[in-house]
């Protein structure tokens, strides 16, 4: 695989799923692009999706449907405002779709969305077909995987020849990574910054980890400030408002960056309160994710919190509070992310929420690692530690939603990952008897090995647990 960028791993979009939602959202704009080469959107007659494998069981549930329609609208992910979803999708009630926002088509809410729970394609089990239908009375087939982490892999396309080219410093595994290291004495982060700049500019760089980190930082923002219930059925009430609050912070703020300024003239030292803190940033996110909000996927929506979390925590109760330490923290778990996505899985569907929830921790471990002094050996230690201590997770969302048990899992990530970095930091990297390489390896075995039906078809565990009253289940 080439190399995979940090704006790929960190992807902006809208909740509540990199897989299941923003995957197929983008494939549909990947669509709109395919039928442009070989027709006209206005050459359009009709469309019609079949889902299957996890995206048909769990669709529902994650907002599959919207997302389609939104792609199929030709509606950008990263810049749609998420309080104009619920308007654009009503118009559909009048049968007709804006195809690319310009070409009316039929929208049949029973026929042109089918889900097909009985079958699986055989690449991955987040498959989707696309059917055309022309004027001409030609017709069209696409087939898209959405392969974790919002990205989407089109059948009979090469994924390896993305015209990139090779990095300065190829990255497939932990030695290969830690070899580069020491042969150029650099730490990961400037390793990895090194590999971006043949791709970016120095100002694209740095101003897309500004972003990142704003949108991370307005999410947790928008979270901890927002009461109600949570959207789908299951009447989840939100809780990182009353858990914020619970925190009596005084000062004066009208906006995030400002709210952060004045958490860190708090400086937290009670572990207790640093650890309601690190809860409430985590859970604000994914509250918000499953509110269809604008997230980053970090590296998947499921578990956009912890990275958040932990960097704030960096933020707020360290003395790393600079743009640069924030792009150090970005960087180093974005290469982590990229090696976990490269030898194993970031999709639930293939490898349980140890591909999600273990690999985020794992990624904010190494990067809070590389914030308070880890060398290489050491952050690769952290990841490896949070993930060691991940393996194994399933992924049963209650009613295919993203909310039970994925939110609070969140706060787990987060606390993991912290207690991972300082644990590693305080030890010898050499004394290690088990290497990030062999967790990987370890993780991908055990996905492999996994039951089915604990990889995001709410057909295991706590989704066959916990009663429910709406169709979803």
């Amino acid at each position: 695989m080439t190399y995979i960028n940090v704006f790929e791993m960190f992807k902006i979009g809208i909740g509540p799923s990199s897989s299941h939602t923003l995957g197929p959202w983008k494939a549909m704009l990947m669509c709109l692009d395919s039928i442009q080469d070989h027709h006209k959107l206005e050459e359009v007659s009709d469309i019609m999706i079949e889902l299957y494998g996890s995206l048909a069981k769990t669709g529902k549930g994650h907002g599959t449907e919207k997302a389609l329609l939104l792609g199929l609208m030709g509606e950008n992910p990263t810049t749609i405002p998420p309080e104009s979803i619920d308007k654009k999708l009503k118009a559909l009630e009048s049968g007709t779709l804006l195809l690319g926002n310009k070409t009316p088509i039929p929208y049949h809410k029973e026929s042109t969305i089918i889900f097909n729970k009985e079958k699986a394609l055989d690449f991955h089990s987040n498959g989707m077909k696309v059917y055309v239908n022309y004027i001409d009375d030609t017709t069209s087939c696409f087939t898209y995987y959405s392969i974790g982490g919002g990205f989407v892999v089109e059948d009979g396309t090469d994924p390896e020849n993305d015209g990139k080219g090779a990095p300065p410093f190829p990255i497939q595994s932990t030695t290969e990574m830690i070899r580069h290291c020491k042969n150029e004495s650099l730490s990961i982060w400037q390793i990895a910054k090194t590999n971006e700049l043949q791709i970016h500019s120095e100002e694209e760089l740095t101003d897309g980890l500004d972003q990142i980190w704003d949108v991370m930082r307005n999410c947790m923002f928008r979270g901890c400030h927002t009461d109600g219930i949570l959207p789908g059925g299951l009447n989840v009430k939100r809780r990182a408002n009353s858990l914020y609050l619970k925190r009596k912070l005084t000062g004066n703020y009208s906006n995030s960056s400002e709210w952060m300024q004045v958490i860190q003239s708090h400086r937290v030292s009670n572990f207790q309160e640093i650890i309601h803190w690190v809860s409430a940033w985590a859970i604000a996110v994914n509250e918000e994710n499953a509110d269809f909000g604008r997230v980053v996927t970090a590296p998947t929506n499921g578990a956009a919190g912890v990275i958040p979390a932990v960097l704030a925590f960096a933020i707020g109760f360290t003395s790393f509070s600079g743009r640069e330490e924030i792009h150090r923290f970005l960087l180093t778990a974005s290469v982590i992310g990229s090696l976990f996505k490269q030898n194993a899985t970031i999709s639930a569907a293939m490898g349980g929420c140890q591909a999600e929830i273990g690999v985020s921790s794992a990624m904010a471990a190494a990067g809070l690692a590389e914030l308070i002094g880890g060398s290489p050996d050491q952050v690769c230690m952290a990841a490896e530690i949070a993930m060691e201590h991940h393996l194994g997770l399933t992924c049963d969302p209650v009613g295919g939603l993203v909310q039970v048990p994925c939110i609070e899992r969140n706060s787990m990530g987060a606390v993991k990952a912290i207690t991972a970095a300082y644990l590693a930091v305080e030890s010898d990297p050499a004394f290690a008897r088990v290497s990030l390489d062999d967790i990987i390896e370890t993780m991908w075995d055990t996905a492999r090995d996994m039951n089915t039906k604990y990889k995001e078809t709410s057909e295991g565990g706590l989704a066959i647990k916990i009663p429910v009253n709406f169709p979803e289940c």
